[in-house]
């Protein structure tokens, strides 16, 4: 059976007039339909939690979930919102770390969730990619490795991954919260 199989499953109960009823269920199956539904499940604890923030800080916002690869994704948009990112994403990071506490208080288990505040993270993803497509393009040029400006574990992924979609390789060097990436040629 596929991971993406249908299970169906009856249950058959007699009444107390001696009629019988059957009632069908279907759900998704398998490891993959679980895991996505274990993401959900994780979006939803966090949205409840960003929920509450944002009425105890007495901020509009509307919560968007999704799921994204291997995490969950939750979207703060609307409103004033430059408060909860902060300087340079600052109190996002935080906030990102405090939600993935309060998942983890519910559910016993670590998550990956990603929060994005604003679209902050989708703007800064997009920054970053023309970034590391300027440094490739300058170290396929000189063929001598380029060192970037430090930054967060979430910048420093999406460079690597922008590096090997173009072919190159990169690292991270140096101790946080000074780590920076080092695009280097073939």
């Amino acid at each position: 059976m596929s991971a993406d199989a249908e299970v169906q499953s009856e249950v058959t109960s007699e009444e107390q007039d001696g009629t019988t009823e059957t009632a069908t269920t279907e759900t998704a199956g398998g490891p993959r339909g679980s895991r996505v539904e274990a993401l959900e499940a994780e979006g939803d604890l966090a949205a409840d939690y960003l929920e509450e923030l944002l009425d105890i800080a007495d901020l509009d916002g509307d919560l968007d979930m999704d799921v994204e690869g291997d995490r969950a994704a939750v979207s703060i948009v609307g409103g004033d919102l430059q408060m909860l990112v902060g300087r340079d994403g600052e109190v996002l990071e935080a906030l990102q770390e405090l939600t993935r506490l309060a998942v983890y208080r519910e559910t016993g288990e670590r998550t990956r969730l990603m929060l994005d505040v604003a679209g902050y993270r989708a703007q800064k993803r997009a920054e970053l990619v023309q970034l590391a497509e300027q440094t490739v393009a300058k170290v396929k040029e000189d063929g001598a490795p380029v060192s970037l400006e430090p930054m967060s574990p979430f910048e420093r992924k999406v460079v690597h991954d922008a590096v090997a979609e173009q072919g190159l390789t990169s690292e991270s060097e140096g101790v946080e919260p000074r780590r920076f990436v080092v695009v280097l040629p073939r």
